[in-house]
């Protein structure tokens, strides 16, 4: 099966293409026949990098995998009809850029192949639809909930991927696992994964809850944006730009949001950068500190995505904090996502697993 995965985030378009075989789906991940990582930003023209793209595509394609970060009430792989093509349009104001970009190639795919091609939706909230309802209900009125407005929890496909992984690599039965997975890249978002589900998540009603991350501030005080549209006279349109572009990393340093280059500030002798970086550890510690408790003990912590696994000094310090913990196993697995994107467009298509969950 030739499949074609394209794998947006919040600053990066990551494009992964292989012919599978069902033998190779147990295995390690193996390496595409093509591959290609693009960066972007809000000023990016989209059109013209998925055209870039396609025009160096080396063969056909069979299927297309696309991650979805959220897909409202759909919570499964599944083919993106235009019933599922509208439900993950409705969902652009909880992760706009994300849903906007999935749509955009979804579109872009249809023009160049036409419509027989087969192209599925991988979410990124279905890892999390394990999760219970003292988990997933905010405490404010319960006609919230009624609303939709609960936690879904994200980074789905990379917790999922690194949980199943680190049972591979600890050589154990993932039903008697728990083990804290921690996705830290440009956003960031930690697992409590018992038996091989998620059962809790820092990442809730959209992409900007939990972790300090890259330019997102994470959890903050409502109150705080409560007293800013009152006091200052703050617009929703300026609170989401303050909270999603202008925060983490990148506001308490005003140098970056990228990690580097956070380190690179450090060893420079820059005050605020060092500042950022013991707020980012002091917060992560303090979640894992609360998933573990969750868990009633952890038999492994997992470091994944860009800065989970490039950014030793941070995972020294991390570990340095669980010293109490003298049992815990600490590992470091490379984000797959694309693989885990076609392994599941494979089983879908192949009838080996489940359609789409409507919750």
């Amino acid at each position: 099966m030739k499949i074609l995965v394209l794998n947006g985030g919040s600053s990066s378009l990551k494009c992964w293409y292989n012919d599978l075989r069902k033998d190779t789906l147990d295995a390690a991940p193996v390496q595409p026949l093509w591959s290609t990582h693009l960066d972007w930003n809000e000023n990016t023209d989209i059109q013209a990098v998925f055209a870039s793209v396609l025009k160096s595509l080396p063969g056909a394609v069979d299927v297309a995998g696309h991650r979805i970060v959220h897909g409202g009430r759909f919570r499964g792989t599944t083919i993106l009809t235009p019933e599922v093509r509208t439900a993950i349009a409705e969902e652009t104001e909880i992760a706009p850029a994300h849903n906007r970009m999935a749509l955009k190639a979804v579109e872009m795919l249809q023009q160049r192949f036409g419509p027989q091609l087969t192209q599925i939706a991988v979410f990124d909230t279905a890892f999390h639809a394990t999760l219970p309802p003292e988990a997933y209900i905010y405490p404010g009125p319960y006609s919230w909930f009624e609303a939709g407005i609960r936690r879904y929890g994200f980074h789905g496909i990379s917790h999922g991927y690194a949980a199943r992984r680190a049972a591979k690599l600890l050589d154990r039965d993932p039903s008697g696992l728990r083990l804290i997975t921690c996705h830290l890249g440009s956003g960031a978002s930690l697992a409590a994964v018992r038996g091989g589900v998620s059962i809790d998540t820092t990442m809730g009603f959209t992409p900007l809850d939990g972790l300090m991350m890259g330019s997102r501030s994470g959890s903050v005080d409502p109150g705080i944006l409560v007293h800013l549209l009152r006091r200052y006279g703050y617009t929703a349109d300026q609170l989401d730009d303050i909270l999603y572009h202008r925060s983490g990393l990148l506001g308490i340093s005003g140098i970056s949001a990228d990690m580097r280059e956070i380190l690179a500030a450090i060893d420079r002798g820059e005050p605020r950068a060092q500042l950022a970086f013991d707020i980012y550890l002091h917060r992560l510690v303090r979640e894992i500190g609360a998933m573990l408790a969750v868990l009633g003990g952890a038999d492994a912590l997992v470091f994944t995505g860009g800065v989970g696994e490039n950014c030793a000094p941070l995972r020294e310090k991390v570990i340095l904090q669980l010293g109490f913990l003298p049992h815990l196993r600490v590992l470091v697995i490379h984000a797959e996502e694309e693989w885990e994107i076609a392994r599941q467009c494979f089983e879908l298509q192949r009838g080996t697993a489940p359609g789409h969950a409507v919750t």
